[in-house]
């Protein structure tokens, strides 16, 4: 099969793939529509389609880009589909698929938001999400013990990991401290040939029978753009800097720095700068931030909000929206409380999504630079072992507020941490987490199966008369 005339400079020819635009459309469509079980779910989606199925790209170069995406902050399933859609169809073919990836999870959260705001005490609708939370309680506990078994190869990954628990759940420590001391003793480890740091921070190798690249459409041509070019690097980076931020600029200059417009765009501006290790490492700063220090959040509402992400199709840190439309409600200036959610909750879904574009863009050219590079293995390695314990923090987070009515703050010698009153625990929510555990670790239904049984649970309960 052959791909590239070798008589016609591959700089100059045009992508050999053949696949049309509107045929890329119906596929990222149906990816998106598929996205469901968070980033490992939809990355087997996308393999599934994109490499079994349609054959566009090699295994081997499907794992490229993904090894890639995960080095950066945010989503990397959806950073993954615009890798591809951009290899494709250059930046239109990236956009269009970033952006259908994400816009069936932002409909749906913006719904179910505006059905949470408006009918959430409701009784039918609280038992709800009353079984949401049981069952979002056992999903990340999974979690935890998912990405705990693919990092934490030796002693001291495991300590890593202790250490960040302890430093967030005890001590309040910020997120993105806790990710760049992960990062600095990465390369220290690195430097002093610690072979305990010299860890893979790849998902894995080709599997045995894969598809040769020569079999597939894209084969191993690499684009006159998918080439390193210092120009064209300067020109994107500047106009995706100014997609992002002048927005921001606007909403600060036109409602006040003051406003919670203003802050829920700088804050999430940051948060997708640090978004390292998927929605739930960032998600216990958010919910810290979000609860504690901003109070646009009670603790249940923070569960809600995943319940609701975990049940829609698009990324988990699509639960931000959700975040940001809880903000403005609760504080919406001038503007009527409905429309402030809706503005809040879209700001907060730009701010967060528009540097995945930029990372891409930008940085995909250069990916040959960062293959086998041991210093910058070293530190991934080390950040996703504290990203565990980051995730273990959110779990436990999770079951204070989720299985107990009650909290006592401690503060004193430098704790900062929530104690729960071990006699308020609710019977009802510990008994749906325990079933949603027998579900999600013995029989392994999945998830979606497991957030259905715990909801309609509930409200049986409710109809009861027991929640």
């Amino acid at each position: 099969m052959t791909l590239v005339n070798p008589v016609v400079p591959a700089a100059v020819q045009a992508p050999p793939h053949g696949v049309s635009w509107g045929e890329a459309m119906r596929v990222w469509t149906r990816v998106a529509l598929l996205s469901f079980g968070g980033p490992a779910g939809q990355i087997a989606v996308m393999h599934r389609i994109l490499v079994e199925e349609k054959r566009w790209i090699s295994e081997e170069r499907f794992l490229h880009a993904l090894n890639y995406c995960m080095l950066l902050p945010g989503p990397e399933a959806q950073q993954l589909a615009t890798y591809i859609g951009w290899l494709m169809h250059r930046t239109a073919g990236g956009l269009a698929a970033g952006l259908l990836f994400i816009v069936p999870g932002v409909v749906a959260i913006m719904a179910l938001s505006i059905v949470y705001v408006a009918f959430g005490n409701i009784g039918p609708v609280a038992a709800l999400f009353f079984g949401l939370k049981a069952a979002v309680l056992a999903i990340v506990v999974e979690a935890v013990f998912r990405i705990g078994r693919r990092s934490l190869k030796n002693d001291a990954m495991v300590a890593l990991a202790a250490a960040a628990f302890i430093a967030i759940f005890f001590f309040d420590l910020p997120f993105p401290l806790i990710i760049i001391a992960a990062a600095v003793i990465g390369f220290a480890g690195n430097a002093a040939g610690l072979a305990r740091f010299n860890l893979s921070a790849s998902h894995g190798s080709a599997k045995k029978g894969a598809l040769p690249a020569e079999a597939t459409l894209l084969g191993d041509y690499v684009p006159d753009y998918a080439k390193p070019n210092l120009r064209r690097t300067i020109i994107v980076l500047l106009v995706w800097l100014a997609i992002w931020l002048i927005p921001v600029a606007a909403v600060i200059v036109l409602t006040g720095s003051d406003s919670v417009f203003s802050t829920i765009a700088v804050f999430f501006s940051k948060m997708a700068m640090v978004t390292f290790g998927g929605a739930y490492a960032v998600l216990s700063y958010v919910a810290q931030e979000a609860v504690q220090h901003y109070g646009w959040l009670k603790p249940g509402e923070m569960l809600d909000g995943l319940g609701m992400a975990e049940t829609t199709p698009g990324p988990l840190i699509m639960v931000l929206q959700f975040v940001g439309f809880m903000a403005a409600h609760r504080d919406p200036g001038s503007l009527s409380p409905m429309t402030a959610a809706v503005f809040g909750g879209l700001l907060a879904t730009f701010v967060t999504f528009a540097p995945c574009f930029l990372w891409i863009f930008v940085g995909a050219p250069f990916i040959e630079t960062l293959r086998g590079n041991r210093a910058l293995s070293a530190a991934l390695s080390a950040i996703t072992a504290a990203v565990v314990g980051v995730v273990l923090n959110l779990a436990v987070w999770f079951a204070v507020h989720a299985l107990f009515k009650a909290t006592v703050p401690v503060r004193a010698y430098g704790l900062k941490f929530d104690a729960p009153v071990i006699f308020s625990l609710d019977p009802w929510a510990f008994a749906l987490s325990v079933i949603a555990a027998f579900l999600i670790f013995r029989t392994k239904v999945g998830m979606i199966p497991t957030l259905g049984i715990c909801a309609a649970g509930a409200i049986l309960l409710h109809l009861a008369g027991a929640v």
